[in-house]
């Protein structure tokens, strides 16, 4: 029996059914991929874009479709002129019709109609396309965000080491009568107010993670791995403006949906111009006497277009609707080509910032810091400009990681333009 439930509970385990954790799942976060995989598989509101993309598809074969046939019995002359009680039964009354009837659509109609269904369903389809690039985006720029405060607490931490050390110099010159008490207590509140600073740090921290779990449809608190590096960038010859342009021109999935939009409205229009012409009623009716059928009648019917002023203002209505959805769409183009443009400056920023951080910055910081520490050991500089440059070190390690992040984030912007992975 133990066996039993031993090769059940493995066959469980290998089979990944809900409820039961595997032992190689790994909390998503480490890296952009995980969490991306993670909502692709959970986020609710793209899975309630994908079902209506697909509810749009379905509709396009009934759009298409005649209309269901009709039929119809009438019973005549009940009572054979009076001759016998009302009876129903079609074999003793004077005569009993059948008519089988079907509705026809102008020339063209049908066609039209499934036209329009395929394009609002690619609408549709480009509508939850964008929803995950959106969705995507929010998750890249999250993660370039929790790692820049992961360094961001750790240098902080560093250098609250630092000063706690500068405080301990200040004490040992105070004590030897070479220094202030001031210098002690200023070491001191530096202290705090970097402590101040890691509260600060670790409540964004847990709002971000609030919000990342909130994409990922995960409990807020649940736990996430912290990240361990940044995706790299692309060459620069690949983020080339008039390339990407093209690109953003013919993929972005905004500009997708209002394309599909505009041709729908065509459609629409054409469509409307059609109502000017009649629908069509055929139908083919046997009539039995007795218990045999003696006659058949055909019959075509039509519907007269006789209130054309109503038409008239279906048409203008689609025109004005087709002149909106082309406006859309340029106003559409015309912010996504400049949030691309925006983008792809904030990252040639960033690129140049990070480099003159990590080649500039830092080692004239550190070169700062290790000669004001001398003098102040020697009582050549006070205690506030050995702060300061022990703060210019903290402050470039922050620009170089705070540039790195930023050229992640504007690289999640403009994967979202194109709708695709660079």
């Amino acid at each position: 029996m133990k066996f039993a439930l031993a090769g059940l509970t493995v066959l469980i385990v290998a089979l990944g059914l809900p409820g039961v954790a595997r032992a190689g799942d790994d909390i998503p976060g480490r890296t952009v991929a995980s969490l991306l995989d993670h909502a692709r598989r959970n986020n609710p509101e793209y899975a309630s874009m994908r079902h209506e993309a697909e509810a749009a598809r379905e509709r396009v074969t009934p759009a298409g479709a005649l209309p269901d046939p009709r039929f119809r019995v009438e019973l005549m002359d009940l009572t054979r002129m009076g001759e016998q009680n009302p009876t129903l039964l079609p074999g003793r009354v004077g005569s009993t019709k059948y008519t089988v009837s079907q509705e026809i659509p102008w020339f063209g109609k049908r066609d039209l109609k499934r036209e329009i269904a395929e394009l609002d369903a690619d609408g549709a389809r480009g509508r939850a396309y964008g929803a995950w690039a959106e969705i995507a985006a929010r998750l890249k720029a999250a993660h370039a965000r929790l790692y820049l405060l992961r360094h961001n607490e750790r240098i902080t931490r560093e250098i609250l080491d630092l000063t706690a050390r500068l405080e301990q110099t200040a004490q040992a010159r105070y004590a030897g009568g070479l220094g202030m008490q001031q210098d002690v207590i200023r070491a001191q509140v530096e202290q705090t107010a970097m402590r101040n600073d890691l509260i600060m740090l670790e409540n964004e921290g847990r709002m971000l993670r609030a919000r990342v779990n909130m994409l990922l449809s995960r409990p807020a608190g649940a736990p996430l791995a912290e990240p361990e590096a940044l995706s790299p960038l692309p060459a620069p010859a690949r983020l080339d403006h008039a390339a990407l342009e093209e690109r953003v021109r013919g993929g972005n999935p905004r500009l997708f949906a209002e394309d599909a939009a505009i041709l729908s409205a065509e459609k629409k229009r054409e469509l409307a111009y059609k109502e000017r012409y009649p629908d069509f009623m055929l139908g083919v009716t046997p009539v039995q006497y007795r218990n045999s059928i003696k006659e058949w009648e055909l019959m075509v019917e039509f519907n007269i277009p006789l209130r054309q002023d109503s038409r008239r203002a279906m048409e203008r209505e689609s025109e004005a609707m087709l002149a909106a959805a082309r406006a859309r769409r340029e106003a559409t183009a015309n912010q996504v080509l400049s949030e691309l443009a925006e983008n792809l400056s904030g990252i040639e920023a960033a690129r140049r910032a990070e480099t003159l951080a990590g080649t500039s910055l830092l080692p004239q910081a550190g070169l700062t810091f290790d000669s004001a520490l001398a003098a102040y050991e020697n009582g050549q500089v006070d205690f506030a400009t050995l702060l300061e440059a022990q703060q210019q070190i903290r402050k470039a390690r922050l620009a170089q990681v705070k540039a790195q992040s930023e050229a992640r984030i504007r690289l999640a912007e403009i994967e979202r333009l194109l709708g695709e992975d660079l």
